[in-house]
């Protein structure tokens, strides 16, 4: 079978560049034929809120990834769905995961129909966290360009029924699959030590790009319970700021957090993911919105259990006790959640519970799921 990708990917960076070039590696491991098209431009330098778009790391090895798309240039999106509908794949998968690109990937998808493939998109968000107006129009736009979809969880996949209330497209759910290409497991000594962190601290691990619906603030706020110095924990911050700084630098400040927190603020390297992973005692995710998080699928790998919050698709994720907590999104909340973990001695337990859970995501399911449909 052809395969054709339509999405980010290298020389692009972060979670959904990553997910594209795993399953693009799945779908070759089973013996297909497949190729990524991605972007030449994504987005413009006044919209992307980060430092740079661009990944450091080098070409990956044994993947065919062109460069068509330019994400504002509607003569570019009639060129490169012109040149999947001349590659003739088989079948042709659209990841969804921003409004701001349903013009041209919908655009790119509808001139690429051919008789005999068929159109499947991977939702990642369908409606962002971060809402702004014509979200919905766009979404709306995106959403008659396939034939059916995969969401990766259950309230995106309820979403979609108001775009498609009849059901004229097929959906099913199938949860994001792990992360396992970011490098080997360290000892926890050999990843602390390159950090540059003592072993005998605890370490809860935030992780990722911070934006506010990430719920840094709260996990900040938790973190200036009296507790966390009797229990010698601290907080790990590792990524990158989509946003202002300051609100969490003045709340740093103000709480008198400098002492128990650890900064570790630019983009997180592939190659350096695993050292934060395997230094870390817990991984919290403090989302005060979700879907699903990649986070989740990385921490799964590496076998770290995880604290998150009652929101969209992470409960789901992460049963309560047995891979990690799930508390409602408030500093208390989490402190005490905190707390129960080092005080309690749960980590081996819901260390144990992690290396059962895993099983249930591994990228065979999502490739599946996608042929059912």
């Amino acid at each position: 079978m052809k395969v054709v990708i339509l999405g980010t990917a290298w020389p692009y960076r972060g979670g959904i560049a990553a997910f594209n070039e795993r399953l693009a590696r799945q779908y070759q491991s089973k013996g297909h034929e497949v190729e990524i098209v991605t972007f030449t431009l994504q987005y413009p330098k006044l919209v992307f809120p980060g430092k740079t778009q661009y990944s450091e790391e080098p070409a990956p090895e044994g993947l065919k990834i062109t460069r068509k798309l330019n994400a504002v240039n509607p003569f570019s999106w009639l060129s490169t769905g012109r040149h999947i509908r001349r590659l003739k794949p088989d079948l042709l998968i659209v990841p969804f995961w921003l409004p701001f690109m349903a013009p041209a990937l919908g655009t790119a998808s509808r001139r690429a129909r051919r008789k005999g493939m068929r159109r499947v998109s991977i939702v990642h968000n369908l409606i962002p966290h971060e809402h702004r107006p014509g979200d919905h129009a766009l979404s709306r736009y995106f959403v008659r360009s396939v034939d059916a979809f995969i969401t990766l969880s259950r309230s995106v996949l309820d979403e979609l029924a108001r775009f498609d209330p009849k059901g004229k497209r097929p959906r099913a759910y199938s949860p994001h699959p792990l992360y396992d290409h970011y490098g080997a497991t360290l000892s926890r000594k050999e990843a602390l030590d390159l950090i540059g962190l003592r072993e005998s601290q605890h370490y809860v691990l935030f992780f990722g790009f911070i934006r506010d619906y990430k719920g840094l603030d709260l996990l900040l706020e938790a973190m200036a319970d009296e507790r966390m110095d009797t229990l010698g924990v601290k907080l790990i911050v590792a990524g990158e700021f989509y946003g202002d700084p300051k609100p969490y630098h003045d709340l740093i400040a103000r709480l008198d957090l400098s002492s128990r927190v650890v900064m570790h603020t630019d983009f997180i390297p592939d190659h350096e993911v695993n050292r934060y992973f395997c230094a870390a005692d817990l991984v919290a995710q403090p989302y005060k919105t979700a879907t699903q998080s990649g986070v989740s699928q990385i921490a799964y790998h590496f076998e770290r259990p995880m604290l998150v919050t009652n929101v969209g698709g992470l409960p789901e994720i992460v049963p309560d006790g047995k891979a990690g907590f799930v508390v409602e999104p408030q500093p208390q909340a989490i402190a005490d959640a905190i707390v129960r973990y080092f005080s309690e001695g749960w980590q081996e337990r819901l260390s144990e519970g992690c290396r059962e859970e895993k099983k249930k995501y591994q990228w065979e399911r999502m490739t599946a799921a996608i042929a059912t449909l």
